[in-house]
């Protein structure tokens, strides 16, 4: 599909998508949980889409009801011998651990980039904690047999927080006690911080955390959870990240369903909106972002790598340069984000320069009209429909459909707020 966007003046109100960081690890833990768990205001994303697919496929009953989702489970108890993932890492990462609760061999596969993502922790990890495992050479798909059994490890941190949200469940589904997990080197805190959340909210058995460098599960019991729980989906600061920059450079526009507490890594956008200069404030729950003349600003996105997307689109438009860092998160992602990012960018007449971390963007010159490629990536996707809300010229968006991975309505957001966007199959 190629998406075609106009310049244009937003203005108006929308709600924000649901975050499918948060959605996902209530999958997960509604698996987890013996009982019946209503999820409310569920995310409809691509990869929420392929969370559901996974509980139901790992012994779930799923029911889709207006609003809410109404998960059944005993656990664990897969119901086929493949477990597909889609094209979410944090599934592939997440619900791996969980599947090797059970002794049954089970084939975890994934698509997309995520064929090429480096899955060597589970290689590592694995035999440490009795779990049998088959990989391609670190690569996808992986053959594992559990159960799982709890040890002391120690885990590298650095590529992804997502290989520790999937042990932090596991360990807690299977009764862990004085144990403990070691981790070197922790990217993306606030994920972590979510899936604690999460899991306290299911009544799991919630670790102590000791300077994010240990998380020891204690003796303690927990008392059983209810029968029933109810859970309530975030906004998605992920997805709103792209509003608050739209807003900032073609609004104002109001955002709705955003919680200011949320412990979502990517909420530091208004970090960047504030310091850039634009127009920002909360009444009664609802954000007003508004354009102004844009300074540079410097921020650090080594705890939200998905934040580079729109503070690019950010970026291009300060007068001045900005300077980002936390580069060297953007390897493995749908594509090699700081890259693409700069490819594509380029065509618009944006310059970008990557010294080691560092990202520099060049902006406040005029951005052109041209061709652009979402390299199957959602995020720049929406970076490029963002930026060319004032550009000199059209946009066209190559690939552009890949927003449904994280944002279906993406597009049609942008049209209800007043933005040219034609979609053409």
């Amino acid at each position: 599909m190629i998406a075609t966007v106009h310049p244009s003046a937003l203005s108006g109100s929308i709600r924000a998508p649901r975050s499918k960081s948060d959605m996902q690890r209530a999958c997960a833990a509604a698996l987890l949980h013996k009982g019946e768990t209503l999820i409310h205001h569920p995310g409809r994303s691509n990869d929420d889409r392929a969370a559901l697919d996974v509980i139901q496929k790992l012994g779930a009953t799923v029911l889709n009801e207006h609003d809410v989702i109404r998960v059944q489970s005993k656990g664990v108890v897969p119901l086929t011998h493949e477990v597909h993932c889609g094209e979410s890492g944090l599934g592939i990462r997440m619900f791996t651990p969980i599947a090797a609760l059970s002794n049954h061999t089970l084939v975890i596969s994934g698509s997309g980039s995520l064929v090429n993502r480096p899955m060597n922790f589970f290689d590592e990890i694995f035999p440490q904690l009795g779990i049998s495992i088959r990989s391609h050479d670190g690569k996808l798909p992986l053959e594992i047999a559990g159960p799982l059994v709890p040890k002391n490890i120690q885990v590298d941190g650095s590529l992804s927080s997502q290989f520790l949200t999937g042990l932090l469940m596991a360990y807690a589904a299977s009764g862990a006690h004085n144990v403990y997990i070691d981790v070197i080197g922790l990217k993306s805190k606030p994920y972590i911080d979510l899936t604690l959340r999460v899991m306290q909210s299911f009544g799991m058995k919630v670790p102590l955390v000791e300077g994010y460098k240990r998380f020891f599960f204690d003796d303690h019991s927990v008392p059983e959870s209810p029968a029933q729980i109810n859970y309530s989906v975030e906004g998605d600061w992920s997805g709103a990240a792209f509003l608050c920059v739209a807003g900032a450079i073609a609004g104002p526009i109001q955002i709705q369903g955003m919680q200011p507490d949320s412990v979502q890594a990517d909420k530091k956008i208004l970090d960047a909106i504030r310091d850039a200069g634009a127009a920002l404030d909360l009444e009664q729950g609802t954000y007003r972002v508004g354009p102004a003349t844009l300074q540079p600003f410097e921020f650090d996105a080594t705890e939200c790598p998905d934040l580079f997307p729109p503070l690019v689109a950010l970026a291009a438009y300060c007068n001045g340069v900005s300077r980002i860092t936390g580069a060297n998160r953007l390897t493995h992602k749908e594509s090699n984000r700081a890259l693409t990012l700069q490819q594509e960018f380029g065509k618009m007449g944006v310059n970008i320069e990557l010294h080691g971390d560092i990202m520099s963007v060049h902006g406040g010159g005029q951005l052109n009209g041209a061709d652009v490629h979402s390299h199957h990536d959602h995020r720049i996707a929406m970076a490029c429909a963002v930026a060319a809300l004032r550009a000199n010229g059209t946009i066209r968006i190559d690939v552009a459909e890949a927003v449904g991975k994280s944002y279906p309505d993406f597009y049609r957001h942008l049209n209800q707020l007043g933005a040219a966007v034609e979609e053409t199959h």
